[in-house]
């Protein structure tokens, strides 16, 4: 499970909603980047939000989630980005 937690999380460092996408509002290199370890020690608190926003065959040929993530779709920012309060911390992998 450990190592399952640790795959997600590194996951979690790399990716940016829209692969590398230019207009992409997480283009830029201010956005704050969270380590495994400090997402661990932060995971279930009720400000912390984490979104599984694979997409294709990332998504659907995987049987790994971090535990309470919820499933957003990455070209609905817009959609999704006002659903939450601006004060919690979304984590997106």
């Amino acid at each position: 499970m450990k190592k399952l937690i640790g795959k997600l999380i590194t996951a979690i460092l790399m990716f940016s909603v829209v692969s590398g996408c230019a207009s992409s509002p997480f283009a830029d290199d201010a956005v704050p980047r969270m380590t495994k370890e400090e997402l661990k020690q932060r995971m279930g608190a009720p400000d912390v939000i984490i979104l599984d926003t694979r997409t294709g065959s990332d998504w659907n040929d995987s049987d790994q989630i971090i535990l309470g993530a919820v499933r957003a779709e990455p070209k609905k920012f817009s959609k999704w980005a006002e659903a939450y309060p601006k004060y919690a911390t979304i984590v997106l992998y």
